[in-house]
């Protein structure tokens, strides 16, 4: 034989790599457990682009902070919807027997409502300064008390911080789910 020819009896078979099955409760999981990453990263993201904002003075600078916070609302959104409708899904197919009657997946849900409902307003309230120093960046770029008053105000940094603290409080629920047998 020459070098580099094989004989059909010197192969030996190869062994076969076998994964367990993944079962749909599994595949929900792991989607459910995707979807609140950016849920929570999107909202992490969010917070970080508007607090650099607010430590800017230049017009353009703070129009691009606040237009980076765009992708961030669409990843928040998806995000937000796909973790909920996949965690509803997963109490439908639980080996565990978690349901939606149970006090922290109940509990979950509402936190959910309360985060969208804060984190609404705050979001357009950024939206306005977002266009406000878009128009100011095309006007000249200086500085201006107004601006900087709409990118720090009050009311969306409270309703800002009050939704992520919801968030907060849902991944500790889903974390240690209080009351769960």
């Amino acid at each position: 034989m020459a070098r580099g020819d094989v004989h059909a009896s010197d192969c030996r078979p190869v062994p076969r790599l076998s994964f367990p099955a993944v079962s749909k409760y599994d595949w929900l999981l792991v989607l459910h457990l995707l979807a609140a990453f950016c849920f929570l990263s999107g909202s992490v993201v969010a917070g970080i682009l508007h607090w650099l904002a607010m430590r800017r003075d230049r017009p353009s600078e703070i129009a691009l902070l606040l237009g980076l916070v765009r992708p961030m609302v669409a990843v928040i959104g998806i995000g937000s919807i796909a973790a909920l409708g996949f965690g509803i899904w997963l109490t439908q197919d639980s080996p565990d027997g978690v349901g939606l009657g149970d006090g922290w997946v109940i509990a979950a849900i509402v936190l959910w409502f309360v985060a969208g409902a804060l984190g609404g307003p705050a979001g357009k309230q950024l939206r306005h300064a977002r266009e406000l120093a878009e128009r100011r960046a095309a006007d000249g770029d200086r500085p201006s008390e107004t601006l900087h008053d709409a990118v720090a105000d009050r009311r969306a940094l409270v309703l800002n911080y009050a939704s992520f603290a919801a968030l907060v409080a849902i991944l500790v629920l889903m974390v240690f789910k209080p009351g769960a047998g």
